[in-house]
Order: structure tokens, then sequence, then C-alpha cells
């Protein structure tokens, strides 16, 4: 019984179905390569912005001062629309699909395929994250700094 099933062999399949599967396994082997690429293209960026963060340190620290003194320079009327819009932009009702595309960027940026289910879930929770670190920040930090800051930007996100 064994010598019987010892001298079976496998048939070739058709050429047609033969050639599809060398296709097919083309595709995969290509889908595997970029997404190999893209993964070692952001690291290689990861570690070019990490190594200019830390040899340029006196670059960002003079960066730093003036976007603080045109910052502080501002009335508080000035300062409270700009916190307003930009916690609008990237926390307010309309910002959630562009929340959406950004995700899916990331997504396509490094090769995965995509899933409703992670965007949904980033979609409905950061924004939410975000906003709570804002406020405190705005609640904390800016009424130490500038009292009326906190006053003009409460009676303008409350008309």
């Amino acid at each position: 019984m064994i010598k019987g099933k010892l001298k079976t062999h496998v048939q070739k399949p058709p050429t047609g179905i033969h050639k599809e599967i060398i296709q097919w396994v083309k595709i995969n082997n290509e889908d595997h390569l970029h997404t190999i690429l893209h993964f070692s293209t952001n690291i290689i960026c990861l570690a070019i912005l990490s190594g200019s963060f830390f040899l340029g340190k006196e670059e960002l620290v003079i960066l730093n001062s003036w976007v603080q003194e045109f910052f502080y320079n501002l009335n508080d009327s000035i300062k409270a629309f700009f916190i307003l819009l930009v916690t609008d932009f990237f926390v307010g009702f309309h910002s959630t699909r562009g929340w959406e595309l950004v995700i899916r960027w990331v997504y396509n940026d490094f090769g995965w395929a995509p899933n409703e289910l992670i965007f949904t879930i980033f979609v409905c929770s950061f924004p939410v994250i975000l906003d709570t670190c804002l406020k405190f920040w705005v609640f904390f930090c800016l009424n130490r700094l500038s009292p009326s800051l906190v006053v003009i930007y409460h009676s303008i996100s409350e008309a």
C-alpha cells in the first residue's frame, strides 16, 4: 500500500494558471519590497532629524527665543485669537476629516494596509486628548503668565 502511494506524482498546473501564480508572487514581493523601502526611508529621515536636532541646539534656542518674543509682544486679544484658531483647527468640529487624512497618509507612507477601526479610534480619541492638554495649558500655564488672556479666551470661546 505504501509503495503504491509513493509512485503518485504531482501534476503540473496548466501554463495559464502557472503564469498567474508567478505574477501574483511577483506582485506580493513588490508590495513587501515597497513596505521595507518606506520603513527604511522613514528611519533614515528620523535619524537625520534627530541628528539635526541634537547638533543644532543653538539654532533651535535662537528660533525659540524669537517665537517667544513675537508671541509675548502681541496684545492679549490677538493671543487669545491665535490660541482659539489653533485649537479649533486641530480639535474643532471640522477637524475629524483632517485627522483621518493625516492617519491615512501615515499608513500609506509606511506601506501598511488601511484599517478602518484604527482610523475611527484615533479620530475619536486623539482630538479629545489634545483638547484636554490644550485646555490644561490655557488654564494652568497661561493663567500664571497673563490672567487677562484667560479672561479674553473665555469670552471669545463662549461667544
